[in-house]
């Protein structure tokens, strides 16, 4: 007999494999048209892009952030680098100070508003027809402008978004972040394919400046103003492309208190974003945003928080069993150890359907690597990656969830705090 328990179980891992399932089908129905490419590539036009950088105490990173801009393979006199100081309290507008005498960076100094209101002072100033901005904890790579502008050829496209990858993972956290990040770039593409982008990264997203001009400026949007500028572009059915091969490597969080601000602040800004946009949802004037790519989301989401909080119902419900059993026969009863039989094995249509689901994310996995490093070779990262999906994510996951429901916001400063 099927209880209740098991059969919502049955309903979010059907769900969770059918996601799965669905984007490694769109990959090899679509993979010919994944173009990665490794070689310099020569535009026949320049268009004039205007780079923001914001910052907030990023005195460790910002140098290296706005050495990478000017180091893109890209003509100068197309590119103007914007930076924006956004109240910091540490070194940082000493180190923009060091680039004050090059002729396209424009660089200004504002009272702390929070990551939108710096980006909104950058469009403000920028002067070019392309716009896009670059957090000051990321850097390029010298083609990734070149690769991302080939698709604005395409004159119904409106923006760009790049592949984001972890740069030299160094501890155990950081190589699980890789693997996620891998994998965030295959998702990324096949939603790209499926028209159902629903975030632009704000490492590197480029867009025609026509679109702020058109939809307005960015919002505060719970702190994930790059989540809600997409929802916006695409209720108003602006096509989003990605780009594999733009690589931006960012730093990601060395700690798991880092992670988990990070984390909760994502989680958090997706749920009240989706939910201010909840029109979407199951509209077939929105297309594949609207019937797969959010509710996607949404049940990845309520998958992990069920399979975490189910998991803990039944190691409590274990523990408290064993107190009972060591009450009635003592100690001994713990100490007896059964001869190992197949027969004992679990084959149960449950386990083998969670298997399956772990075998599809794998797969999705080395499909992520394949695109970011031409290999499928399985990595300790992966690994890690599992091991931190199964403990640590449901936690941030859980109070992510909280936060939405009682409305207690997230913040961007809190979260670069050490």
């Amino acid at each position: 007999m099927v209880t209740v328990p098991n059969a919502i179980f049955y309903v979010f891992t059907f769900l969770s494999i059918f996601i799965q399932v669905f984007l490694i089908v769109t990959f090899f129905d679509k993979r010919k048209q994944i173009v990665i490419r490794k070689e310099d590539i020569t535009l026949k036009k320049y268009p004039k892009v205007s780079i923001i950088v914001p910052c907030y105490n990023e005195e460790k990173t910002a140098y290296k952030t706005i050495r990478s801009l000017l180091n893109l393979n890209y003509p100068q006199d197309k590119l103007e680098i914007i930076l924006v100081d956004d109240g910091s309290t540490d070194g940082t507008w000493n180190v923009l100070e060091r680039f004050k005498n090059y002729s396209n960076i424009q660089m200004f100094r504002k009272e702390n508003g929070g990551k939108h209101t710096a980006m909104n002072l950058g469009l403000e100033r920028a002067t070019a027809e392309f716009v896009g901005g670059l957090d000051a904890d990321s850097f390029v790579h010298p083609e990734a402008l070149k690769r991302i502008m080939t698709y604005f050829v395409d004159q119904k496209v409106m923006a760009v978004a790049p592949a984001v990858v972890v740069h030299q993972p160094k501890n155990v956290l950081q190589k699980a972040q890789k693997a996620e990040y891998d994998f965030g770039v295959f998702m990324k593409k096949m939603q790209g394919f499926l028209g159902g982008i629903y975030v632009t990264p704000g490492p590197f997203s480029i867009f025609r400046k026509s679109v702020f001009e058109n939809l307005g400026p960015y919002k505060k949007a719970h702190n994930t103003e790059d989540q809600e500028i997409a929802l916006r572009m695409q209720k108003h059915h602006y096509t989003i492309e990605h780009c594999p091969d733009a690589y931006v490597y960012t730093t990601s969080p060395d700690t798991i208190a880092k992670l988990y601000r990070q984390r909760v602040r994502w989680i958090y800004g997706f749920l009240k974003n989706a939910a201010d946009y909840r029109e979407l949802f199951f509209n077939k004037k929105y297309g594949n945003i609207g019937f797969f790519a959010l509710p996607a989301g949404v049940i990845s989401i309520l998958t992990v928080i069920y399979v975490f909080t189910s998991l803990l119902y039944t190691i409590v419900t274990m523990v408290i069993d064993k107190i009972a059993q060591v009450n009635a026969v003592g100690f001994s009863s713990l100490l007896h150890i059964h001869a190992f039989d197949w027969f004992f094995i679990n084959t149960a249509a449950i386990n083998l359907i969670a298997v399956l689901l772990s075998l599809a994310l794998l797969f999705s996995l080395l499909l992520g690597r394949k695109m970011v490093e031409g290999k499928m070779r399985p990595t300790m990262g992966i690994a890690y990656f599992f091991v931190l999906s199964a403990t640590l994510a449901p936690m941030w996951l859980c109070k992510a969830v909280y936060r939405a429901i009682f409305a207690k916001q997230t913040n961007w400063a809190l979260e670069r705090a050490n």
